[in-house]
């Protein structure tokens, strides 16, 4: 599934190109976003903006309507000259928004959705979205705070909850765990608000990083079996009931952790 990171670059590319652009085009496999229902519609107006919320894309038009999108685990936004050929097959298609010059095609995107801005904050989607922690005006300790509402949740999981902090997934989940040297298991209630703390401005640090085009090599992330890079221990992996997988290093992330995790 796409992150936080990948999700602001491609908004951020969207809205360099399409910003301040007319829509001369519009075309989907979703009905409700093609037909015209009353003055919700995206036919003849301007991209006034494009920007990411957590893991969703908004594209805001000229007339208060916004377009959303959610990746989930194959969606992606593509970018091309108007009248190029596409790199991806037709079939993936889902939206199309052209103007003039470009073309912007959300590809095997399975969310998609006309509001109004005036409406989005009333959508229990974006009402219940925790604060996004690549926004310019992030406060770790208040998303501290949001963290230590769940006590008795895994650290692991409360890290993932867009409710709590909107924009972090499973690799940076890992890796910034790895980086604060805490155990992925550990309940919330046995760690001291700094480490929390401490934990989410490394990842808000790594995916900030991510997203100025900084290459990292990922440390514990997808290296299950090999040998930690800072102790030589073998990284552990472990697959919980929703298929999420957790990397860490039993030896490096052990700290002041209450919790014992189980090898695989």
């Amino acid at each position: 599934m796409p992150e936080g990171d990948t999700v602001f670059r491609a908004a951020r590319t969207l809205h360099e190109t399409l910003a301040g652009r007319t829509v001369t085009r519009l075309e989907s496999v979703f009905p409700r976003i093609t037909r015209a229902d009353g003055e919700l519609t995206i036919r003849g107006p301007t991209v006034e903006r494009v920007d990411a919320r957590g893991k969703h894309v908004l594209i805001w038009f000229s007339g208060d309507v916004v377009l959303r999108t959610h990746m989930r685990m194959h969606g992606v936004w593509h970018l091309y000259r108007s009248g190029a050929r596409w790199r991806r097959p037709r079939s993936d298609m889902r939206v199309v928004i052209g103007t003039r010059e470009y073309e912007a095609v959300a590809f095997n995107v399975p969310v998609a959705e006309l509001t109004r801005g005036r409406d989005l904050e009333r959508d229990p989607t974006f009402r219940d979205l925790g604060p996004d922690i690549l926004a310019e005006e992030f406060d770790s300790a208040a998303a501290a705070h949001r963290i230590e509402s769940m006590p008795d949740a895994q650290i692991a999981d409360a890290v993932l909850d867009q409710r709590l902090i909107a924009g972090i997934g499973n690799i940076f989940k890992s890796e910034a765990l790895f980086a604060s040297g805490l155990n992925p298991f550990a309940r919330v209630a046995d760690l001291p608000r700094e480490d929390i703390r401490r934990l989410i401005e490394k990842a808000r640090r790594l995916m900030r990083a991510s997203v100025g085009g900084r290459r990292m090599p990922f440390l514990v992330y997808g290296q299950g079996g090999r040998p930690c890079r800072r102790c030589g221990t073998l990284i552990a992996r472990r697959q919980d009931g929703d298929a999420r997988v957790t990397y860490w290093c039993p030896r490096c992330q052990r700290g002041t952790l209450a919790a014992n995790a189980r090898t695989s």
